[in-house]
Formats: structure tokens, C-alpha cells, sequence
């Protein structure tokens, strides 16, 4: 299994830890459907999943130092060595926001870059930023970061970004 579910004494507080897996992604889009579900918020999965699938894979492609996934064999998954820390996505659900938090053991900051329209990566951070109303990322206590994204329930559009022209790429100590 893939996952360990954590729920919180706060039912508005879940997190999920993944294994250092490609798998993860898929395992942290249906972590997601079902938080949503749960707290009445289905109207926002998409825009949410979107969010967490690309912070869970630059997680697993850059945090854990892996090769590119075109350079890795399909039969052999990621190469992640095997006392890597694990990747775990929190959502957290204060009226009238959502945020969706992924931690990782490197205490690197993500860093968008400039897109490159014909490129098959490197787009996903500008996704994060279109389709929140703001994301950042804290460096945590010891090692290790966290990359968060909000989400404003009250405006949500099924299938529209939620836009905001304050907050956006900020890191805090």
C-alpha cells in the first residue's frame, strides 16, 4: 500500500503520506476526491487535484533528487533511495478556504521557471499559480519544506482559476 491516512482530532485537518512512487500522484488525487467529498466540497476537486498532482510531482522529481521519468526505465519506477523521507499531503479546510499543503524532505524552494510552450515539463508551478488564489512554501523545523496552495471556497467556479493579484510565489521563514 502506498498511503497511511492521518486524521486529526480537527475532522478539518487530514493529511495523507505517500511512498516516494510515481503511484503517489494518483494516490494523492483520490486522497483529495475524497477529503472534498467528505467536507460537502466537490465543486473545487478539479482545480484542488490539479494543484496537488503537480506539487506531489515536483516533490517526487525534484525534492527526492530523482533522474527526469523519460530518463527511468518504465519497468523500474523512480530511483529513490530507500531511507528517503516521505512525501505527505495535508489539506486543510478553514471556512471559507482550503489549503492544500505537500511536504517534502529537501528544504529547496520551488522555483518557477520561464515557460517553455514547447517543452513536455517545467509548466507546473504556472499551473499552481493559475488555478489558486495564492501558494508559498515554508521551510520546515530540521529538513525539509512545505509548498502550500489556497483556495477560496466562497468564489469557487467549477472548472474557472481563482485569481488574486496578492500572495502569489511567497516564502516565509
Amino acid at each position: 500500500m502506498s498511503t497511511g491516512t492521518v486524521l486529526a482530532t480537527d475532522p478539518h485537518v487530514v493529511s495523507c503520506t505517500l511512498a516516494p512512487r510515481f503511484e503517489a500522484v494518483r494516490t494523492a488525487r483520490e486522497f483529495t476526491r475524497r477529503t472534498l467529498d467528505d467536507w460537502g466540497l466537490e465543486e473545487i476537486f478539479d482545480d484542488v487535484a490539479l494543484v496537488a498532482s503537480e506539487l506531489v510531482t515536483n516533490a517526487l522529481r525534484h525534492a527526492l533528487g530523482q533522474c527526469e521519468p523519460s530518463r527511468v526505465p518504465a519497468q523500474s519506477g523512480p530511483q529513490v533511495p530507500a531511507d528517503a523521507l516521505p512525501i505527505r499531503i495535508s489539506l486543510v479546510h478553514r471556512s471559507p478556504q482550503v489549503v492544500c499543503a505537500v511536504s517534502d524532505p529537501s528544504s529547496t524552494g520551488p522555483v518557477a521557471r520561464e515557460a517553455d510552450f514547447v517543452a513536455e515539463s517545467g509548466r507546473g508551478l504556472h499551473l499552481v499559480d493559475s488555478f489558486s488564489r495564492s501558494w508559498g512554501w515554508h521551510p520546515l523545523a530540521g529538513a525539509g519544506k512545505v509548498v502550500w496552495a489556497l483556495f477560496d471556497v466562497r468564489t469557487a467556479v467549477p472548472g474557472t482559476a481563482q485569481l488574486s493579484s496578492s500572495g502569489r510565489h511567497r516564502r516565509s521563514a
